[in-house]
């Protein structure tokens, strides 16, 4: 058994990503969580060792074993730069039978892969909206003079999306078009996906003692857009500090009593996704709500970034989480807990 977490001198593995010397902004994210994961866990009386998590399996399995740690903190976003191999890591965790924080490899699977989960969603009766991918399609042939959105299947952080992600096509033939143009541009697979005019909400999901705690609801406000140009929130929005997207999307945490009972709908959908995928730990639901005020599930975001100016934790903080107790509750929670669901 791994020692009570209030003892001092817990060993703790920051497992993250391999960065690259040329990694773009968004992977070199992930060193700034580990750097905040392991000052707060220094904070609380910890002992914090980093290891960098690759494809040389026997090498991060030697690293890991030679620390001997009582838990590990899951922060690998994407193996070898891709993103389609992060269930991995857990994996790997899994099979060395020690416990490790968010969710474990099935539902890290599951949601990376936003295709299955959106199968997933449809098939308990979840809104999402309809997509074409590889010939197989949930919209219909017409497309009724939709607006689409070209995505990745596999990566996040809006990588690939920008203002030309978007348009309005006239057949399904051109719709290929444009997700094989960008297949050909990033190497990976992407997708077409209906775009839901309206109102953008991330909702923030947190393991508690009596059950997974919804967070402070946020909503992504598109401020002085100007006429045609589509309310996204693309790359330059999350990461591009020098671009007009960056500084006009704005999280607001503030509504008025009208919106209560839509917030309360997407609460519950929240925690609907974290049974559904089977999620643990910390997660984010990202919503499109339409004009008729129904909430379309975009994505379900397991693990997602845990940086100190993340969405998450400025949810965390809004509830009166600080940083460290939220790490804090991590260990406590899921300190003693092997993710081997499929065992």
């Amino acid at each position: 058994m791994p020692p009570e977490v209030n003892k001092p001198e817990m060993k703790v593995v920051i497992l993250h990503d391999v960065v690259a010397d040329n990694a773009r902004e968004d992977e070199l994210d992930v060193l700034v969580e580990a750097t905040a994961v392991s000052k707060a866990l220094s904070t609380l009386g910890h002992e914090p060792h980093s290891v960098g998590f690759s494809l040389d399996l026997p090498t991060v399995m030697e690293a890991i074993q030679k620390i001997n740690p009582d838990f590990i903190f899951n922060l690998v976003e994407s193996v070898a730069g891709q993103g389609n191999l992060i269930h991995l890591a857990p994996a790997l965790l899994d099979y060395l039978h020690i416990p490790y924080s968010g969710s474990p490899t099935e539902a890290l699977y599951l949601t990376s892969n936003k295709l299955i989960a959106k199968r997933l969603l449809k098939g308990h009766d979840i809104l999402t909206p309809d997509w074409i991918f590889g010939g197989g399609s949930t919209a219909d042939e017409a497309l009724d003079n939709s607006v689409f959105i070209i995505k990745s299947v596999w990566e996040h952080a809006s990588v690939g999306i920008d203002d030309n992600s978007t348009l309005v096509p006239k057949s399904t033939e051109e719709l290929q078009k444009a997700i094989d143009q960008a297949q050909q541009q990033w190497h990976r697979e992407f997708f077409a996906e209906r775009f839901i005019d309206g109102r953008e909400f991330n909702i923030s999901v947190l393991c508690g003692p009596e059950g997974p705690e919804v967070l402070p609801h946020a909503e992504i406000r598109f401020i002085d857009y100007p006429s045609g140009k589509r309310k996204i929130v693309d790359f330059r929005a999350k990461w591009d500090e020098a671009s007009f997207e960056y500084h006009h999307t704005i999280r607001c945490f503030d509504f008025s009593p009208d919106d209560h009972p839509l917030l309360e709908k997407l609460s519950a959908l929240a925690k609907e996704c974290w049974q559904v995928f089977g999620l643990g730990g910390y997660a984010r639901v990202d919503f499109r709500v339409d004009n008729d005020g129904n909430p379309w599930v975009l994505e379900i975001n397991a693990n997602p970034c845990i940086s100190p100016d993340s969405g998450f934790v400025a949810a965390a903080d809004r509830a009166g989480i600080n940083y460290a107790d939220f790490i804090a509750r991590i260990l406590k929670l899921q300190s003693s807990v092997c993710h081997e669901s499929a065992k």
